[in-house]
């Protein structure tokens, strides 16, 4: 058997890639040389209108922070909307507070008053004392159904 390894790629040595480098430096100077004449207008130009440039940025930073404080999620629009609700719930929770308070009171009245329980019996179940006449209101009327004469030719 044979084992020797033929066609190997040769490995050169430091001082031929130096060589090498050393011979390609003249082209390399006049790429960079041709890219920066290139370039450099572009770049000029640039300088020059840095402070509109600035100007410009500075302008779509403070639109873009505006709009976020004013549409985004937590912003202006969303807070009136919020602070408004939560207005509208605390008068809600105060009636509600009120309310109790009153149910609270006639349910201490009717615990410890007598004259109390009497108002509650002749309202809600209708009672009343001997010799004395309820008067009880008719109910409303139910009105005829409108009939819709346009529909008739």
């Amino acid at each position: 058997m044979d084992f020797r390894v033929r066609n190997l790629p040769r490995i050169p040595r430091p001082e031929e890639g130096l060589r090498a480098m050393v011979a390609n430096a003249p082209r390399a100077e006049a790429l960079a040389a041709s890219w920066i004449e290139r370039v450099r207008p572009g770049f000029m130009s640039v300088y020059v209108l840095r402070r509109r440039i600035a100007t410009i940025l500075v302008v779509v930073v403070a639109v873009s922070l505006f709009a976020h404080v004013m549409f985004g999620a937590n912003g202006m629009i969303v807070y009136r909307q919020k602070r408004s609700e939560y207005q509208a719930l605390h008068q809600q929770i105060l009636e509600q507070q009120e309310e109790n308070e009153r149910y609270a009171r006639d349910i201490e009245a009717l615990k410890k008053d007598d004259k109390a329980i009497e108002k509650e019996a002749r309202e809600q179940l209708g009672y009343a004392k001997p010799g004395e006449y309820v008067y009880v209101a008719p109910a409303a009327a139910k009105s005829a159904p409108t009939v819709n004469r346009s529909a008739r030719k």
